[in-house]
């Protein structure tokens, strides 16, 4: 009787402390954007390329972004250096070169220490329109084979 009674107990406490760790919300930084792809639309050759996706901290420590990727050397990201307090607001900037003719789909792959996605992915895309008259276009199709 005892035995059944110990094992009872060790139950029922087993069954608090679960749902007591469970309830407890992550402690972290986290992080959210107002948007995750930017559309261009058609662009003329030459145009601005520079798009901004704005994020906020919805965490309860700091966001630190350690680093931002774009996925070629014709997508060049900027972000803040210094930690996003929780509950604050940032940006990162993108800049597309947009002397390349073409489809734009490129993405930026953004490290940080936000417990609900530390490689987070933003994307860009649209169309870049021909080259004027006169002027060598970059092809945009990435490096040939040759």
């Amino acid at each position: 009787m005892k035995s059944l009674f110990l094992s009872m107990s060790l139950l029922v406490a087993g069954i608090f402390t679960v749902q007591t760790t469970q309830a407890q919300p992550e402690s972290g930084a986290k992080i959210e954007f107002e948007k995750e792809v930017h559309d261009y639309g058609n662009l003329k050759y030459g145009a601005n390329g520079t798009c901004t996706f704005e994020f906020k901290n919805t965490g309860n420590a700091p966001l630190i972004i350690s680093k931002a990727t774009g996925s070629c050397g014709c997508t060049v990201p900027s972000w803040p250096k210094e930690p996003i307090a929780p509950g604050a607001k940032g940006e990162i900037t993108v800049k597309y070169d947009t002397k390349r003719s073409g489809p734009i789909a490129k993405s930026v792959t953004i490290t940080s220490n936000a417990l609900n996605d530390p490689n987070k992915v933003i994307r860009i895309k649209g169309t870049v329109g021909p080259a004027p008259e006169g002027t060598t276009p970059t092809n945009n199709a990435g490096p040939s084979n040759n």
